[in-house]
């Protein structure tokens, strides 16, 4: 599938009824999305791959990787989030696993070939996406994930002893104003595509 085409079928996703601001639940946009699925699809890292989609909220993520012939299973915390979720799967015929599981240093990491995420960037808890990094790369030995610009540092650092970085691509992930502490319309933050990839 085209890149195009990928985002088009991602455009049809419904996403949060009532995001919460304390798990900062922002739906992955349908353009950034798809460029991460496609990136990782070019480097033989969805299609016939079993993958893992970290905090997958309404399913964005998930239901594009299904598309690229994965077999997946999307984790999240909330219920009313997965249950979107199972409804968008429905909507285009996929078979995709749910798990309601909170992911922190006492979840059990799962076996899988390659993980992918838009996990919290700690503006409402700080350190927020340290146990989803962990997570990933106890679960997979390729993860994906969409970072804040500039953390590149703080990833190489984080990770030095369990991963590398293989891939990074610089990109724009679209807030629109759901909470009442946003101030503007539309946000445009600059984020980065991260690959990595588990020391062995």
């Amino acid at each position: 599938m085209k890149l195009r085409q990928l985002e088009m079928c991602l455009q049809k996703i419904q996403g949060f009824r009532s995001p919460k601001a304390d798990i900062e639940q922002y739906m992955t946009p349908a353009p950034l999305a798809a460029r991460l699925l496609h990136e990782a699809a070019l480097a033989g890292d969805i299609c016939e791959m079993k993958v893992v989609d970290l905090g997958c909220g309404t399913g964005m993520l998930s239901i594009g990787a299904a598309l690229l012939g994965a077999e997946v299973t999307g984790i999240d915390i909330d219920e009313a989030a997965l249950k979107i979720a199972r409804k968008n799967a429905e909507a285009f015929g996929l078979d995709i696993e749910w798990i309601r599981m909170r992911i922190d240093e006492t979840a059990k990491p799962l076996a899988a070939d390659t993980a992918i995420m838009n996990p919290p960037f700690g503006a409402q808890k700080e350190h927020a996406d340290r146990p989803f990094i962990d997570f990933a790369l106890l679960t997979a030995p390729v993860c994906y994930g969409i970072f804040n610009k500039g953390s590149i540092p703080f990833l190489e650092a984080y990770t030095k002893n369990t991963a590398v970085i293989t891939a990074k691509t610089a990109a724009l992930l679209n807030i629109p104003k759901q909470f009442a502490f946003h101030t503007q319309e539309n946000l445009e933050i600059p984020v980065e595509i991260v690959r990595l990839e588990r020391i062995a």
